[in-house]
């Protein structure tokens, strides 16, 4: 997939736990683990916004475009 989606990495920098993050921005676990996996297919953008904000980081942070 061409997207790469470096959740993971933003969260070890920030040192905030799956559970922490899914209950910040009011998602469940497995569907944070889904988008941390790169199995969904979209991500609604008000959602992305939460992620930034609780990581404080933009969204090319998160999301990657690989050739």
């Amino acid at each position: 997939m061409p997207i790469v989606i470096n959740l993971d990495v933003m969260m070890a920098k920030r040192k905030i736990s799956g559970k922490e993050l899914a209950t910040k921005i009011g998602i469940t676990e497995q569907n944070l683990s889904l988008l941390r996996n790169g199995k969904v297919k979209g991500v609604r953008f008000s959602t992305l916004e939460k992620i930034c904000q609780i990581l404080e980081c933009q969204p090319g942070d998160i999301l990657e475009y690989c050739d």
